[in-house]
């Protein structure tokens, strides 16, 4: 999972706030990645047109006639129409993980005994836009952390409880990684930051365990399934780092800092998830 974050500026306990955490930004450099080029709908491209019904834009689907990208615009604008609703059922479920969560509750302990503060004021549930770029490519995001805000939820791709609670495990690995070591989110001075606290979050949040892998991803795989995948969601997430270049620099670093990353356990002693 990517972590949208401002560069951290202070390690002290994020305060509350209604804002939503902002992705990092940066001076433009000349070896930076070129950013991607959003397509907007066509409907004369796409075959999904947004002033029709949404039951015959979705019999349009089921017969082939909407293209791929044309779905993404169509699964948007649904997004779009149910937020309320989405991020309703969103703050209901954060309520209900910081009182009964064994796993949050504990995250939340050990973020107050480093002078931090997470609970419900500053975890925000918003609806996030998802992006599809010119290679086909589909832009989205679970949540993010950012020190000065908070942690941001996204309500409208949260379809159950045991989703939310992982992300919000995610983004609170991410604090605590922050009050204890300051770590720089952007990759601006050292991308080793990044890889080594995604590799954490993704290990000890339980987004990676074999039910959720199998089931819900479809990888299946009797070795190996655990560490690939933190590995990969790791490398993702470096990516998306304003200063990453390319996935093979994003898989380099990973890989220089994934021997000591992988076997820090810390606030836990083991990986329960």
């Amino acid at each position: 999972m990517a972590s949208s974050s401002t560069t951290p500026s202070t390690s002290t306990a994020t305060q509350p706030t209604q804002q939503i955490p902002s992705p990092p930004t940066s001076s433009t450099q000349n070896d930076s990645p070129k950013l991607p080029v959003f397509l907007q709908n066509d409907p004369k491209r796409t075959g999904y047109d947004p002033s029709a019904k949404w039951w015959m834009n979705y019999f349009r689907i089921l017969t082939g006639k909407i293209t791929p990208e044309g779905i993404e615009h169509f699964r948007e604008d649904s997004y779009k129409k149910n937020e309320k609703r989405d991020c309703k059922l969103c703050e209901e479920n954060r309520d209900w993980l910081f009182k009964n969560s064994p796993t949050i509750r504990f995250l939340q302990d050990k973020i107050y005994a480093l002078n931090g503060d997470i609970d419900a004021s500053n975890v925000v549930c918003r609806r996030c836009p998802g992006r599809i770029d010119e290679n086909g490519q589909v832009h989205r995001q679970a949540g993010g952390f950012s020190p000065d805000h908070g942690i941001l939820i996204c309500a409208n791709y949260m379809q159950d409880r045991s989703l939310l609670e992982e992300t919000l495990a995610h983004e609170m690995v991410h604090a605590w990684d922050h009050l204890r070591w300051k770590v720089d989110w952007a990759g601006r001075m050292d991308l080793r930051h990044s890889a080594c606290t995604e590799i954490r979050a993704s290990m000890l949040s339980g987004e990676c365990r074999w039910v959720r892998e199998s089931f819900t991803r479809g990888n299946w795989s009797l070795t190996q399934q655990f560490q690939n995948c933190v590995r990969s969601r790791a490398v993702q997430s470096v990516m998306a780092r304003p200063t990453c270049k390319d996935d093979k620099q994003a898989v380099k670093v990973v890989n220089e800092v994934w021997d000591s990353c992988f076997n820090d356990k810390r606030p836990f002693e083991e990986i329960y998830r």
